[in-house]
């Protein structure tokens, strides 16, 4: 009986040793790094989402295989179907039920506005905005627990605005989505583009609602009006129906058109052959340019993966998982003040050479691509032809500028 009783003391005992193993602190950090991405995988902006994670999955799979931290980094997604209060509640349920380490999202700047603001800086959670492309995001609304690894309308604005700057065009009319992201790459755009040629006049200005199915009235309209150029403000759930109707109406034979993105991949490649010839456009990745050898081998993995070459947003999501991963290892923990002090100013490699997070705004250093569009038999897309490359310097507004801009 004596023994008996032993052997389950001894039972209870190891029990509960294992049971308070679980409950300190020690036992909790063991689990895997959990990144919580918000956003758009339904409907026309989905492209954009989808080619993001798919870089993101691509960068995993060496990351986790050497692991970080002794941990793995893993994820969980939810679509915002590109709604603003869908993201913004999926991002609250990622932090307070599903206790997500980082926030990574979204094609949709508004979104990535309230997600900063509301839950990000509330809860002191770091989110790192990949697509969204509002200046306002590292800009005036910035603060510490946001990030940006994509360009924003600021750079986009600047490299849109000297590539347009060079060109004899005098009149401008601007047209685009009605809401956060159209109205400002629209502004940054006309902004850059006034500022060094100050004789631009802008004769016209036609805004729709986002996702507006027939564009051929306004493309009508901005025509009767003979301007010399057209500077379309679209996003994500805009940007193909943009290019068709250009296609259909043959407006680019016409009229000179700029679209930022529109020399992108992910916006080409869904239109094959079809898509319109001689649309300029700005961008801060091709597939084929430049061409370096870790760009190659990053487009080689892409298509072995996932069947086609990566666009500007899986070139994003790339490279935001490499940023988390080795800000977990400058910071030697995961503890989140700790993995924000180690993101500032750290400087990674990606496809396209080192890139930084700059320190003073927690945004990406990123060159920048003004190019036309032009259709290429031998790969059976259109892709970008009389490619001007910006460096990430010249594009971005300086540290004091943007202090300035958050009345600091």
């Amino acid at each position: 009986m004596k023994k008996t009783y032993l052997k389950v003391g001894s039972a209870l005992l190891v029990g509960l040793c294992a049971i308070s193993l679980m409950l300190i602190p020690g036992h909790a950090q063991a689990k895997n790094i959990k990144v919580g991405i918000i956003d758009c995988y339904s409907g026309p902006a989905a492209v954009f989402g989808q080619d993001a994670l798919n870089g993101f999955k691509l960068a995993l799979k060496d990351i986790n295989a050497k692991g970080v931290l002794g941990k793995k980094i893993e994820f969980t997604t939810r679509d915002s179907k590109f709604k603003v209060d869908l993201a913004l509640n999926f991002a609250k349920e990622l932090v307070l039920r599903e206790d997500v380490d980082i926030l990574v999202g979204t094609i949709n700047s508004g979104a990535a506005l309230a997600i900063s603001e509301a839950v990000a800086k509330r809860e002191k959670v770091p989110f790192i905005a990949w697509i969204s492309k509002s200046e306002n995001i590292t800009g005036k609304k910035g603060h510490r627990y946001v990030f940006s690894a994509g360009e924003n309308t600021a750079m986009a604005g600047k490299a849109g605005g000297v590539g347009l700057s060079t060109k004899p065009y005098v009149k401008y009319w601007i047209a685009g989505d009605d809401y956060e992201y159209g109205h400002a790459i629209a502004d940054a755009a006309w902004r850059n583009l006034k500022a060094r040629k100050p004789e631009v006049k802008l004769v016209g200005k036609s805004w729709w609602k986002l996702g507006e199915p027939d564009l051929i009235p306004y493309i009508t309209s901005i025509l009767a009006a003979k301007p010399d150029a057209v500077i379309f403000a679209t996003g994500g759930g805009t940007m193909i129906n943009i290019m068709k109707t250009i296609k259909a109406t043959g407006m680019a034979d016409k009229v000179a058109v700029y679209i930022h993105s529109a020399t992108d991949h992910a916006v080409l490649n869904p239109q094959g052959m079809n898509a319109p010839e001689g649309v300029m456009g700005t961008i801060d990745y091709h597939f084929y340019f430049p061409e370096f050898s870790t760009n190659n081998r990053f487009v080689n993995a892409f298509k072995a993966a996932y069947g086609s070459p990566p666009g500007f947003p899986a070139y994003h999501g790339y490279i935001t998982a490499h940023f988390i991963a080795e800000a977990y290892k400058k910071a030697g923990s995961v503890d989140k003040e700790k993995f924000i002090d180690a993101l500032e100013g750290l400087k990674i490699d990606s496809p396209t050479g080192r890139v930084e997070m700059r320190a003073c705004d927690h945004q990406a250093i990123l060159p920048m691509y003004f190019g036309v569009t032009k259709l290429s038999p031998e790969l059976g897309v259109a892709i970008s032809s009389d490619i001007y490359t910006l460096r990430g310097a010249e594009v971005m507004p300086s540290c004091q500028e943007i202090m300035e801009a958050r009345g600091q």
